[in-house]
Parts: structure tokens; sequence; C-alpha cells
């Protein structure tokens, strides 16, 4: 059973097809798929989509880029939004996006720590974007872990090796894309070797970010199979290794039966 932990199906590339995405996924043995909120509108079809489909699960949050947009989502809103729907499994995407700056940086601080007290509250992970936000992003991490319980993943990781052993100690997990499939990932490739494979999970990111050989296309999660074999040829194992491994960590983070 393979896991996808990040995916935007509320995005009309796969929602429109979403049967469809869902069929080619489950004949990948793609069992369970997290589809991640982004705005309030991305949540609402999440919530039709979590009800409609047994084996997706989704998550409350609002990306860095649109903290500007959404003011009134502080900790309560957060709470009230996720306590009422058991298929609701995490709080994200939510953290800090320094290379664009959509948001002011302090109002994606605010709106980050937010969802983290909310998390730890609900006793669910909190799902991390970070983007030319390395040390911002650790130390809000480390502080807010300081004084809570709280379980963290790192989606899409694409910093440095430093940054990683950094979220590691701290006990983050870290979730790998289809980035580390390209040609010129390669010190994304070394960091990925060292990435406990206890601590490691896999996602797509679709609609975006599909892997090679399919770069260019519109990703969906069928697609992350040639991530996990990337991985398995990076970490010197077999696929089923990676699969094994992946969702373990996955169903072990998010306390989910398999």
């Amino acid at each position: 059973m393979i896991i996808d932990s990040h995916c935007h199906l509320d995005f009309s590339s796969l929602y429109d097809e979403l049967d469809n995405v869902i069929t080619r996924a489950r004949k990948n043995n793609i069992q369970k798929l997290l589809t991640i909120s982004t705005t309030l509108e991305s949540f609402n079809k999440i919530i039709k989509i979590v009800n409609k489909y047994k084996n997706v699960y989704g998550t409350f949050g609002i990306h860095p880029h649109e903290t500007k947009n959404f003011p009134e989502v502080k900790v309560d809103y957060i709470l009230s939004s996720i306590k009422n729907n058991n298929k609701i499994i995490g709080v994200g995407e939510s953290g800090l996006d320094f290379y664009y700056n959509h948001s002011d940086k302090k109002v994606q601080k605010q709106s980050f720590i937010n969802h983290i007290i909310a998390a730890s509250n609900l006793e669910i992970p909190i799902i991390v974007h970070s983007r030319n936000s390395e040390i911002e992003t650790y130390e809000i991490l480390k502080s807010e872990k300081k004084n809570l319980d709280l379980k963290v993943l790192i989606h899409c990781f694409t910093g440095s090796k430093a940054f990683a052993k950094k979220l590691l100690d701290i006990g983050c997990y870290i979730s790998l894309s289809g980035i580390v499939t390209f040609k010129k990932s390669t010190d994304l490739q070394e960091t990925a070797e060292y990435i406990p494979i206890d601590r490691l999970l896999v996602e797509t990111d679709s609609p975006y970010l599909a892997p090679s050989p399919l770069r260019g296309k519109s990703n969906e999660p069928s697609f992350i199979t040639h991530t996990i074999n990337k991985l398995a040829e990076i970490k010197k194992t077999n696929p089923s290794e990676i699969e094994r491994n992946t969702t373990l960590n996955f169903l072990k983070l998010f306390d989910i039966k398999p």
C-alpha cells in the first residue's frame, strides 16, 4: 500500500475528473490520499471530497500566500472547522514562504503560530510549507515545540541537509515529492539519502511537480510510484521497502488504522 501524503484534489485539473484520478491511483496501489486545504473555498471542496471517497482524508489550513486574505482564521476558527469531521486529520498547509512574499511576513508568522496552536490542541499533525524561510521556520517550530506537544510534517522538502538535520532533531517528519527525481536535484538526493527511513513520507503535491519522466504534465497521485522508485535507488533498497516504511510512518503520524 502507498499513501500520497499531500495532494490538492480540489484543484480543477484533478477535481473535474476525480473518479478517474482515484481509480488510477488505486490501480497503482495508492490506497489512501491526504488532500490539503489552502483557502476556505478549498476546505469547502475538501469536505465534499472526503465525504464521498472513503480512502481520502483532508486537512484545514490557509497557505502562507493566502494569509492576508483570511484574517478571521485564528485558533478558535480552526478548531471549530475541524472538530466535527473525523476525516480532517491535519492542520495546514501552513508555514512561511518568503520567495514570493504574497502576504506580509508578520501576517504569515502569526497565521503559522495560530495553526500550530490549533494542531497541538487537536493532537493532530501540522503540515508545514517552508520556502526561503529555513531560519524562521525552524525558530518558530523549535520555540513552539518547547511548550506544546506537537506533531510536525514538513511537506515537499527541498531545503539543505543542515536544515533537515535540525528538523529531525526536534522530531519532525519529512515528506519528499517528485522534485527528488529531477536530474539537477543532486543536493536534495543526497539529503534524501541522509533522512532516516522511519521519518520519511512521500507525496505528489499534485497537480504540481510531476516527477521525471513525466515533467510538464499535470501531476496526479498515481505518478507517485516514480518518486518511490527514485528513493529506492537513492537508499539502495527496493521500492517495496520505501512503500512499507512511508506508509507505516503516515499511519503512525496521523494515527490512522491500516
